[in-house]
């Protein structure tokens, strides 16, 4: 019997895995959006890249802003190995001159694009600020979730993109390509 139940559980753990894998390996189709310039940014911009971070990010959240400073380093130990960052907003009430004094206030200096009808968020199924996508060169989702296990950054004991990153600049498959992301839900305009 007991070992029915061990076999059983065994068998749901390598479903519930193939499942996250499977969710983890969908494609992003190519997108445009603005930046808080007015400067039109594509994906496909970015092809050209190792990996490519996608951040849904906030101005108002306090979560969002929680990660400032990690966002920040982030960007800075990985943008020099090929690693494209691209921020984006897509809360209804923020506008661009909030994105633009946000990302001049935290030392940004990634693109923060702006996702006015919620259109690249429901694509995604982006739900919460911060949320992460790391895709590969062809846009395929490598890892999708939190960037990592804290709010309070003391606390932190999973760096969770980091180690999807460090794999992908390793040439590795992702081990855990989905995190469950926490924050501030997105206020979309539907």
């Amino acid at each position: 019997m007991r070992h029915n139940m061990i076999r059983t559980m065994a068998v749901i753990l390598l479903i519930a895995g193939t499942f996250f894998q499977a969710e983890a390996k969908k494609k992003v189709d190519n997108f445009t959006l603005e930046d808080y310039n007015g400067k039109r940014h594509a994906l496909a911009d970015y092809s050209s890249s190792k990996a490519i971070v996608l951040m849904f990010i906030a101005t108002q959240c306090p979560v969002s802003n929680a990660y400032n400073d990690r966002m920040v380093q982030l960007y800075k130990d990985y943008a020099a190995k090929k690693v494209a960052f691209v921020g984006i907003n897509s809360n209804k009430q923020e506008n661009v001159d909030d994105i633009k004094n946000h990302a001049k206030e935290h030392g940004f200096e990634f693109p923060i694009l702006k996702d006015w009808n919620n259109t690249v968020a429901d694509k995604l199924g982006a739900s919460v600020t911060p949320e992460i996508f790391l895709l590969d060169k062809n846009f395929n989702v490598l890892y999708h979730g939190r960037i990592d296990d804290s709010r309070r950054e003391s606390e932190v004991t999973s760096r969770d993109l980091r180690t999807a990153l460090d794999a992908v600049l390793d040439g590795k498959e992702v081990a855990k390509g989905k995190t469950k992301a926490f924050g501030c839900s997105i206020k979309r305009v539907k």
